[in-house]
């Protein structure tokens, strides 16, 4: 697969820009007058086979793996070999970013298939959709078993924070995160939507199983977000084989019955102190 990917810095700076402000305090009447970070938030829209099938809301960095992952976690291909070639275009009419994505056949017969079916899917999950009947819950049955210890969640936690640089300029940014089992940060991506932050990562979690690129090589471990888990976090994880999710904030009903169904470990309130397992807590080791 041939992929059109950009320069990490050149990456990281149109991520956020910076915009005048003004500060203001409770205690005082001064105000600052400066200029701050702010995170970019842009269309993007994911061209399959010359079609455009869905404009997303993101950050516009690591497009190439947020294209992947999509692509994977949405099931519009099975596999990443199904995807031949992908290029990012700016678009300064619509002041947004095309991906175009060349991917197999069979794949976008089933795609244009799926269209006629739905009239629209966003990161929500159920906008645009006409009827309850269409919506998927389907979800698969993890393969894999890991099983992770206190210490690991503990370590992976505390050194999150210092792996987002454009969130410490912005403040405004998710991430996702893959983890060792010895709680060692192996990848993170950010995105301003929790979705896409995971897709964005198991976009680069596929390309690193095909050896497309540099980032650490893929080992057994687990998934941390800085967001709460919702039911689309969970189909997401499950179509990756993911078999443990945490975040730093709580899930819903929804989503811990379908990690309950997926075989998926979900893990909450992920903090200093502790953490709250909702589901398959065979999967945390004893100490």
């Amino acid at each position: 697969m041939h992929r059109d990917k950009m320069n990490p810095a050149d990456e990281m700076a149109r991520a956020s820009r910076r915009l005048p402000i003004e500060r203001h305090t409770f205690s005082a009447h001064a105000v600052a007058r400066t200029d701050d970070a702010i995170a970019e938030e842009m269309p993007v829209a994911l061209v399959f086979n010359g079609i455009s099938h869905a404009v997303m809301m993101a950050t516009p960095m690591d497009l190439e793996d947020f294209a992947i992952g999509f692509s994977l976690t949405e099931q519009i291909v099975d596999r990443l070999d199904q995807i031949y070639d992908m290029e990012c275009v700016q678009n300064s009419a619509a002041f947004g970013i095309e991906v175009r994505i060349s991917i197999a056949s069979a794949c976008f017969a089933r795609l244009k298939h799926k269209r006629r079916s739905l009239s629209g899917k966003t990161g929500c999950g159920l906008c645009g959709l006409e009827s309850l009947t269409a919506l998927d819950l389907a979800t698969p049955v993890v393969t894999k078993r890991p099983q992770v210890s206190k210490s690991a969640l503990k370590k992976a936690f505390s050194n999150l924070q210092a792996r987002q640089p454009v969130n410490a300029l912005t403040g405004a940014l998710h991430a996702a995160a893959w983890v060792d089992l010895q709680g060692d940060i192996q990848i993170v991506r950010e995105d301003v939507g929790r979705h896409n932050a995971l897709d964005k990562l198991i976009g680069a979690l596929g390309t690193d199983m095909q050896g497309k690129n540099q980032v650490a090589p893929l080992v057994a471990g687990f998934a941390l977000m800085t967001s709460r888990a919702s039911y689309e976090l969970l189909q997401k994880a499950a179509r990756a084989d993911i078999a443990i999710l945490a975040t730093i904030s709580a899930p819903t009903t929804l989503a811990i019955r379908i990690a309950e169904q997926a075989g998926i470990c979900l893990i909450g309130f992920v903090r200093q102190q502790g953490f709250v397992v909702y589901s398959h807590p065979g999967r945390l080791l004893d100490e």
